[in-house]
């Protein structure tokens, strides 16, 4: 597919998740493959522009990674332009809004998805957005904000007016948060709304199935996968080949996921530094220990690691640990497999092992 000047490699994306699509992430995802296009974390335009220092942390990148889109959140107009100028200037490929995220910090401000409630300012807002860059702009948004107020369509076809290069859509409502199922017929409604502009669909999409039946009940271009690549880092690769030629490849084996596993915490150090790179990677690790089988050991060590040598001996303790429960060939006995991802469209609202795992928000959307 194409957005804007680009052809991409897949019609893949990596939708943006707060404390967690960081660089190593992003790099680590590209070097698997299958994945076509990323985005930053979402970084508060006013704090990028007076160079806060974890503003820029949150849009640093490499060669490897591209192409990549960095991802704006406010709502003062001169802002948000500024800001996009300031991101073409540091080498984006291209600029996201966020008008999706329901987090209050983000909303209180008019940004996130308090932005689907005032369309002519968004809309007048966006406009001075592409009037100050060359390159794409896109919109990342949720079907409303309650089942009262679905806007998206609405704002869908305004934001094609103005100038967007494509619409990102999550399937669910501002009040919804991360509960229910995706609304597969709200993503359609959106797709219908628009002309020529591709509509990349969001939500519950942890297998490539379900990816596909994404493509087809919608009629989207594209699918933006998010918590389904912190339980699946292989997911875009897996999903490229069954998407090209209808054959669902394996899922990979405990020594590949080992081998991305120290790549991964390799690429921590190497960004945020040793001690805090280390007890960052604490929150990650534990998702790839979601498909190792018996892993309890594990979880407990990894979460207390400080340093490589702590990692580095978790892993040594863990392998120790796992030997019992394999055969001859270090392969885990059957009983002790970990049971088969499920396609999140079939799952119920709380159960699959696709959705249930993953991290979100606690508490009322009001609260988070």
């Amino acid at each position: 597919m194409r957005l804007g000047p680009y052809e991409l490699s897949s019609n893949l994306f990596l939708s943006p998740l707060a404390g967690y699509t960081n660089l190593p992430m992003r790099e680590t995802l590209r070097e698997i493959g299958g994945l076509g296009w990323a985005t930053t974390d979402l970084v508060n335009a006013r704090s990028l522009l007076e160079r806060n220092a974890t503003a820029l942390k949150l849009v640093a990148t490499s060669p490897a990674d591209r192409p990549l889109a960095i991802q704006l959140f406010g709502s003062v107009a001169e802002e948000m332009r500024d800001a996009a100028a300031m991101c073409e200037s540091m080498g984006a490929q291209s600029i996201d809004i966020n008008m999706g995220c329901p987090v209050r910090k983000v909303v209180k401000i008019g940004g996130g998805s308090a932005m689907m409630t005032e369309l002519d300012k968004t809309a007048a807002l966006v406009r001075e957005m592409i009037s100050a860059v060359k390159i794409p702009v896109t919109a990342k948004m949720r079907l409303g904000w309650d089942d009262d107020n679905l806007t998206a369509p609405d704002l869908a076809r305004v934001l094609e007016g103005v100038g967007v290069a494509a619409i990102f859509v999550h399937g669910r409502t501002r009040a919804q948060g991360f509960s229910g199922r995706v609304n597969l017929a709200g993503i359609r409604s959106v797709v219908g709304a628009v002309r020529n502009i591709p509509v990349i669909g969001n939500g519950d999409v942890t297998t490539p199935e379900a990816a596909k039946h994404m493509l087809d009940e919608t009629g989207c271009t594209g699918v933006s996968i998010g918590r389904g690549a912190f339980y699946d880092p292989w997911i875009f690769r897996r999903t490229d080949h069954y998407l090209r030629t209808g054959e669902l490849t394996p899922e990979p084996g405990f020594t590949e996921r080992v081998r991305v596993l120290r790549r991964h915490f390799d690429r921590y150090v190497a960004f945020y530094g040793e001690e805090h790179g280390a007890r960052l990677f604490r929150k990650v690790a534990p998702w790839y220990a979601k498909r190792f089988g018996p892993a309890k050991s594990f979880k407990r060590r990894i979460i207390t690691i400080s340093s490589r040598a702590d990692f580095e001996a978790a892993l040594a303790e863990y392998l120790a640990w796992r030997a019992p429960f394999c055969d001859e060939r270090g392969e885990l006995r059957p009983k002790f497999q970990p049971a088969p991802m499920v396609a999140s469209f079939m799952a119920e609202d709380d159960g699959g092992a696709g959705r249930s795992s993953i991290p979100v928000p606690k508490g009322p959307v009001e609260v988070w």
